[in-house]
C-alpha cells in the first residue's frame, strides 16, 4: 500500500483558489467559534450547577435552526449564493460580538446566553447551506468527497485545538478572553467570503418562500437514499449526543470538585476527543475517494460511533478514574463520525440537482446542527434523572437500534453506489 492511497487527498486546495480562500478563512474562524462553544456551556453549568441547564442551550437553538434551515435553504436557491453566505456571516458576527458584550456588561444570566444561541443558531442555519451549496459549483464532481473530509479535517482540528484553548484561557482569563477571541477570528471567515467570485441561481431557481419549502419537501419524499442518510444521522446525534454530559463528569466524575482551572481543562479535553479522534481519520483518508458504496459505508460508520459512546458511559460507571480511556473512546466515536460525515455530504451533493441544493442543505443543517441540540437536550435529561455515564450507555444503545429499524425499512440504501447517484 503506498503512502498516498493513505494520506488525505488535498485535490481540492490545489484546483479551486476559491475553494482554498473558503476553507481556510472557515477553518481560522472555527477555531474561535469552538472555544466559544465551550465557554457558553462552562458558563451555563457554572451560573446554574445542573447539566439540564447545558442541555438547554441546545433546545433553545432548536426551532431558529429548524425554521432558519428551511426558510434559508430557499434563500440559497434563489439568490446569489455568495451574498447569502455574507450576509449571514456578518449575523453570526453580530452574535459574537453579543457574547463579548454580555460579559462586559455584566449581564451574566444564563437567560441571556440562550438568546444569542437562538440568534446565532438562526444565522447558522442560512450560513452554512450556502458556503455547503457553493461547494458543486466551485470543484469538480469527482473531487467532492475529498472536499467533504478536508471540511470535517477543518472542523475537528479547530475544535480540538478551539476546546483545548477555550478551556485553558478561560482556566487563565474566564470567558471573556475566549468571547474576545472568538470575534476576532470570525473576521477571517467574512474575508474568505468577500474574496469569492458571484455565484448566482440557475435559470430554474424558486421564488422563495413558504411554497418553495415544500417543494423541497416534496423532493425529499422522493428521494429515499436522501431521507435514510438523515434519519441515520439523526440515530447518532440525537440519540447519542453525549457533550451536554460533559461538565458534570469533568467536575464530578473525572475529576471530583473540579470546578476551577483543572475542571475547565478536562471539560476542554473532553470536548476535543471526538475532534482528536475525527482528525486522526481524515491523516489516513487517502482511499475516501476510492469507496462507491456509500450506503454501507454510512451504515457501519453510525454503528461504530453508537458502540464507542456506549463504552464511553461504561467507563465513566466503573472506572471513574480512567479519564484517557474515556478519551480514547469518545475520540473513536469520532473517527466514524468523520467517515459517515464525508459520505452523507457527497451523497447529498451529488444525488440532489442543482437547483434544489440550497433546499436539501437547509434540510441537511437542521438535521447535522439541529439534531446534537435536540441530543444536548436529550442527553441532559436522560442525566439528571440516571446520571451522566449510564445516560451515555442508554444513547449508544438507542443509536444502534435505531440503525437497525432504518436499514430494516430501507434496505435499498446498502445498494447504493456513488458512480450512480440516485436521491
Amino acid at each position: 500500500m503506498s503512502a498516498r492511497s493513505v494520506l488525505p487527498d488535498l485535490t481540492p486546495l490545489r484546483v479551486s483558489p476559491a475553494y482554498r480562500r473558503l476553507w481556510t478563512g472557515q477553518t481560522i474562524s472555527a477555531f474561535g467559534q469552538q472555544m466559544a462553544l465551550v465557554a457558553i456551556s462552562f458558563e451555563a453549568y457554572h451560573l446554574t450547577g445542573e447539566s439540564f441547564a447545558v442541555g438547554l442551550i441546545g433546545l433553545f437553538g432548536l426551532l431558529p435552526l429548524v425554521l432558519g434551515g428551511l426558510y434559508g435553504g430557499t434563500l440559497v436557491d434563489a439568490f446569489d449564493r455568495r451574498k447569502v453566505a455574507l450576509v449571514s456571516a456578518l449575523g453570526l458576527w453580530a452574535c459574537s460580538l453579543a457574547l463579548v458584550a454580555h460579559v462586559l456588561a455584566g449581564w451574566e444570566r444564563v437567560e441571556v446566553l440562550y438568546a444569542i444561541v437562538a440568534v446565532q443558531s438562526a444565522m447558522f442555519a442560512v450560513n452554512n447551506p450556502a458556503r455547503a451549496a457553493m461547494l458543486p459549483r466551485l470543484l469538480p464532481m469527482k473531487v467532492l468527497p475529498a472536499a467533504n473530509a478536508l471540511g470535517m479535517a477543518s472542523f475537528t482540528l479547530s475544535f480540538t485545538v478551539g476546546s483545548l484553548l477555550g478551556g485553558s484561557l478561560i482556566a487563565a482569563g474566564g470567558v471573556r478572553s475566549v468571547y474576545i477571541v472568538d470575534a476576532v477570528l470570525f473576521t477571517a471567515a467574512i474575508y474568505s467570503i468577500l474574496r469569492l467570485p458571484s455565484l448566482p441561481p440557475g435559470e430554474r431557481a424558486p421564488v422563495p418562500g413558504f411554497r418553495s419549502v415544500i417543494d423541497g419537501l416534496g423532493f425529499l419524499r422522493q428521494a429515499p437514499n436522501l431521507r435514510t442518510s438523515f434519519v441515520l444521522d439523526m440515530c447518532a446525534m440525537v440519540l447519542a449526543q453525549p457533550r451536554a454530559a460533559f461538565p458534570a463528569l469533568a467536575a464530578t466524575v473525572y475529576l471530583a470538585g473540579g470546578r476551577g482551572a483543572d475542571g475547565a481543562w478536562v471539560l476542554g479535553l473532553l470536548q476535543a476527543a471526538p475532534a482528536i479522534g475525527s482528525f486522526l481519520a481524515f491523516c489516513v483518508s487517502g482511499w475516501i475517494s476510492r469507496v462507491h458504496r456509500h450506503g454501507v459505508a454510512i451504515v457501519v460508520a453510525v454503528l461504530a460511533y453508537g458502540v464507542a459512546v456506549a463504552l464511553a458511559g461504561v467507563t465513566a460507571i466503573g472506572l471513574p478514574g480512567a479519564l484517557w480511556l474515556g478519551v480514547t473512546l469518545l475520540a473513536l466515536s469520532g473517527s466514524a463520525d468523520m467517515v459517515s460525515a464525508a459520505y452523507r455530504s457527497t451523497m447529498l451533493q451529488t444525488a440532489a440537482p442543482d437547483e434544489m441544493r440550497g433546499r436539501m442543505q437547509g434540510v441537511f443543517t437542521v438535521v447535522v446542527a439541529g439534531g446534537p441540540r435536540l441530543g444536548d437536550f436529550l442527553m441532559g435529561s436522560l442525566a439528571s434523572i440516571f446520571g451522566e455515564g449510564r445516560a451515555m450507555v442508554i444513547g449508544g444503545v438507542l443509536c444502534v437500534a435505531g440503525v437497525g429499524l432504518a436499514v430494516l425499512s430501507a434496505r435499498r440504501f446498502l445498494a447504493y453506489d456513488a458512480r450512480r447517484p440516485m436521491p
